[in-house]
């Protein structure tokens, strides 16, 4: 079955390292990539887009530049592509990114989100970096592997993916599937990091880690905590000890843990982080 995957891109070099990135990520697998460039009429504007005047010189110069910048994208890519069941669609739209992504999840029936972001300190592509924090935190639709900019696919060996949770969440196995999938493709060992603030687990968090363990047993796996440390500052360490190559996360919406955890957490990966982010979200429906 062809995937679905949703590029979004503003012609920077650290978008190109996200479509080199989902390229490799999905080389054997056979895919339509859609390639989205949003523009506006005034860079870097928070105003309620309105409806465009077809002849504002502004609008057909962002429409230009928008197109154009599709064009040339797509012909890079015919040099880069090996794949001949790669397929590539061109999206220009004028919209607000974060929208023009939904609309196009929506549409397109994406099955995942594959884009860059840079740190906030960046004055050239800081509105990309809030940008990519902004889908993280807002579109939860779909899966969102966030790329840092200085991050490079790595072929080959075997690698390993940090899934960070409390295990206060009675997680089902069609909420895990993509993470499953994601370690499978990117050919990855699970790591599950609790960061522990107390000196025991309570009883539902036993169950729920059992759960987890029985979700996981077909994929290799296992099972780590540190002790009395501040979130951020502990999956960082863990990966950094360890050399990982991923984190994933599971964002739940209108929850408290969401709330304590992951908000801070997300702005804070999504500006500085040292590997890809791999967004997953609960389907409670």
């Amino acid at each position: 079955m062809r995937k679905n995957i949703l590029i979004p891109t503003d012609f920077s070099e650290n978008a190109w390292n996200a479509l080199s990135y989902a390229l490799n990520l999905f080389q054997d697998e056979k895919c339509t990539f859609y390639l989205l460039n949003a523009y506006q009429n005034y860079q870097l504007t928070t105003d309620i887009l309105m409806a465009p005047n077809p002849d504002n010189p502004n609008y057909l110069k962002a429409k230009e530049k928008s197109e154009t910048g599709l064009d040339d994208l797509m012909e890079g890519i015919a040099h880069r592509s090996e794949n001949s069941q790669h397929r590539f669609e061109k999206i220009s739209t004028y919209n607000s990114v974060l929208e023009a992504i939904r609309e196009a999840v929506r549409n397109k029936d994406i099955e995942m989100i594959v884009m860059g972001t840079k740190g906030e300190n960046n004055p050239i592509q800081k509105i990309y970096g809030s940008t990519a924090v902004d889908v993280m935190e807002n579109l939860y639709c779909c899966p969102t592997l966030i790329i840092p900019e200085n991050a490079s696919f790595i072929d080959g060996e075997k690698k390993e993916i940090v899934f960070a949770t409390n295990y206060q969440t009675f997680y089902k196995r069609r909420e895990l599937k993509d993470l499953i999938n994601t370690a499978r493709l990117y050919n990855a060992a699970i790591r599950v990091l609790h960061i522990q603030n107390t000196d025991k687990m309570t009883a539902e968090q036993e169950v729920n880690k059992g759960m987890l363990e029985d979700i996981l047993e077909d994929v290799d796996h296992s099972f780590h905590s540190l002790a009395h440390k501040k979130i951020a500052e502990g999956i960082n360490s863990f990966i950094a000890s360890r050399e990982s190559h991923m984190l994933a996360i599971i964002n739940k919406k209108h929850n408290f843990f969401y709330n304590l955890f992951l908000q801070p957490l997300v702005k804070e990966i999504g500006y500085d982080s040292m590997v890809p982010v791999l967004v997953l979200h609960l389907k409670r429906k």
